[in-house]
């Protein structure tokens, strides 16, 4: 019978043993898996303002608290905490107050107003900036085409960024493209189709104005058309797969 009883007894403890390995193995599993299944994600180190009139740098993470510096267009910051998340809505743009650093002061922004791309500069043609970016993102594509006819020829500079932020797009495309700075970002909440006049073009401008498509408050298209006496150009912002399409056609008359 203690032979019978010992035998009983080891069976069960070495059963409980072997369940509890198992457990822990299947337990380690699991966490691997969940863990694998949603890679971190980093934000970038240094981010670029592509606010016109400039950024401001506040000593809180809300907009009314006190202004600590005002960080021109192009300013490259550090980032030092990323909200990593949506919390505001400013000029029809998404984002919400990171922490930067900024002339070795520290402060928030939103970062509505900062890309990961660099300006363009002043002057800058397409292609070469194209050809800046991809260092960084080789999914950066730039296509340049003419066409037309003799009398009329045109030109046609196509650049592909790897974002899906319209915003970001503009900003670019309004500094590379040269679209005026009266115009701001258009807000995606409005009417389906609407037209925005320059109010401060120059007597020999014919046409400068924006015009926006909307579908149920979703942007859909951004184009700028510029025309003077024997020359004109459109700006057409669109999105195009995982990417924004920035496409300006020039035309000589």
């Amino acid at each position: 019978m203690k032979t019978v009883a010992f035998s009983l007894l080891a069976l069960v403890g070495f059963t409980f043993l072997f369940s509890c390995k198992n457990d822990a193995k299947n337990n380690e599993e699991t966490q691997t898996v969940v863990t694998d299944s949603i890679p971190a994600e980093t934000a970038p180190e240094g981010m670029y303002v592509t606010a016109v009139s400039g950024l401001t740098l506040r000593e809180f993470p809300n907009l009314q608290s006190a202004k600590l510096a005002v960080m021109p267009l192009g300013t490259k910051v550090k980032i030092v905490n990323a909200e990593g998340k949506t919390t505001m809505n400013v000029g029809g743009i998404d984002g919400a107050m990171d922490e930067v650093e900024y002339n070795d002061k520290k402060g928030f922004v939103f970062n509505g107003f900062l890309s990961k791309f660099s300006p363009p500069g002043e002057d800058a043609s397409a292609k070469n900036y194209a050809e800046e970016l991809k260092k960084d993102f080789p999914k950066v594509n730039y296509v340049e085409a003419t066409g037309g006819t003799a009398s009329k020829p045109t030109k046609t500079e196509t650049l592909i960024l790897p974002t899906d932020k319209w915003h970001e797009a503009f900003f670019t495309a309004q500094q590379l493209f040269a679209i005026p700075k009266e115009f701001a970002f258009p807000n995606p909440k409005g009417s389906n189709n609407e037209t925005q006049q320059n109010g401060n073009k120059k007597k020999t401008d014919l046409t400068s104005e924006l015009q926006i498509s909307r579908n149920d408050n979703v942007l859909q298209k951004i184009l700028y058309n510029y025309k003077t006496g024997g020359f004109g150009y459109t700006v057409i912002i669109t999105k195009e797969g995982d990417g924004m399409k920035l496409e300006k056609v020039e035309v000589s008359d």
